[in-house]
């Protein structure tokens, strides 16, 4: 369970439950029915689940007499249930692995991590290494990796403090080909990894290389 959902009394988690399972949104009187409680108690749940961006009010549906207004879950709101992604996606790997071998894996992590990275290269593409560093490393925070452009040793490096591969990565150190080709696709420079938090660093840190000539 999400620790946010954890928080939540079971009056609230059974409200968001219901949500969930409810792809035209509910009504109040249905969350009503659904908790067994009153009218009253469903209001301040909503007022308090809209206000923190979990619930948002849907439309209004035909009911018999008056349109009922209806409440619907936020991206944010699915996103406070759990959803098992390492496990599956580690084992989509383990198939992969065995289907084509661990060159065919690195391959397509890195065809990946490229293809990925040329789409944001508009964004993430500047015009020293500074500059691109801070586009970039603005890139990998919208991604999670809870990024930023940082100055050591004379120069712009990107520290990540967040690994989003970080119970794959473990089993499987070749996923950070991923993030190389991501940042070298993005950046068009080539990217050194200085620092991994798998490997026991505090960051996952990068360096940009200058920029080679025609490019």
């Amino acid at each position: 369970m999400n620790q946010t959902l954890r928080r939540f009394g079971p009056s609230v988690r059974k409200l968001l439950r219901t949500l969930l399972g409810s792809a035209q949104g509910a009504s109040v009187e249905t969350l009503c029915e659904a908790l067994g409680v009153t009218h009253n108690a469903v209001r301040q749940h909503l007022t308090a689940l809209i206000h923190a961006g979990w619930v948002e009010r849907g439309h209004a549906r035909q009911s018999g007499g008056r349109p009922q207004l209806r409440y619907v879950l936020t991206e944010a709101g699915r996103e406070l249930f759990p959803r098992n992604y390492a496990m599956i996606t580690t084992g989509i790997l383990d198939h992969l692995y065995a289907s084509v071998g661990p060159a065919g894996v690195q391959a397509m992590l890195t065809g990946l991590g490229r293809e990925l990275g040329s789409t944001a290269a508009q964004r993430a593409h500047g015009g020293d290494a500074d500059e691109t560093a801070q586009a970039l490393a603005a890139q990998l925070d919208a991604l999670g990796y809870e990024a930023q452009a940082v100055k050591r040793d004379g120069e712009t490096q990107i520290e990540a403090y967040n690994c989003v591969f970080h119970a794959l990565a473990r089993a499987h150190p070749e996923i950070c080909r991923f993030d190389l080709a991501f940042m070298e696709a993005a950046s068009r420079r080539k990217v050194q990894h200085l620092e991994c938090i798998v490997r026991g660093g505090g960051a996952c840190r990068f360096r940009l290389a200058e920029r080679s000539e025609g490019e």
